[in-house]
């Protein structure tokens, strides 16, 4: 019978070699200008300030007028960054863009416009400093987000 000392040890020890191991597997971008890794560090950046603002909104955090008013300008600003990064040839490992980018680029830039225009309003709103009047637009900002992965970005595969 093994003792549960031993699966307490085992446990963290096998999820730190798969978190190791995955890491690994990603590939580096190597490309001139590196497209791609410029395009993912500023979503990251989008991602961070729409979740701090996330927080707010679903009460997790405490709704600060200022703070919010401070990441909604930040999103506003990050939000015309990362379309530069899409040239064509750019669709190699690690990136997720599916080729509907290149192969529709009327409709990916729409998809850019609605977001950047969401976040402006989003910006513009929040000088209010009215959660409720925020919260529609923080939602119109989320649903840009989401429709723009599901046409143009592929899910994520552990293969």
């Amino acid at each position: 019978m093994v003792s549960s000392r031993y699966y307490l040890f085992q446990v963290p020890l096998l999820a730190v070699v798969c978190v190791a191991l995955l890491s690994a597997c990603q590939k580096e971008d190597t490309h001139p200008g590196q497209p791609v890794t410029k395009r993912e560090r500023i979503f990251k950046e989008n991602i961070r300030t729409f979740e701090a603002m996330g927080l707010m909104i679903r009460d997790k955090e405490p709704y600060s007028a200022k703070e919010f008013l401070g990441y909604a300008q930040q999103l506003k600003a990050l939000s015309t960054q990362p379309w530069a990064y899409f040239p064509p040839g750019s669709d190699y490992a690690p990136s997720r863009a599916l080729p509907a980018v290149w192969q529709q680029p009327e409709a990916f830039k729409q998809a850019q416009e609605k977001f950047t225009v969401a976040a402006a309003q989003l910006a513009d709103v929040a000088q209010t400093g009215k959660l409720d009047q925020i919260k529609p637009i923080y939602n119109q900002v989320k649903e840009s987000c989401a429709s723009c992965h599901h046409d143009f970005r592929a899910a994520y595969s552990l293969l």
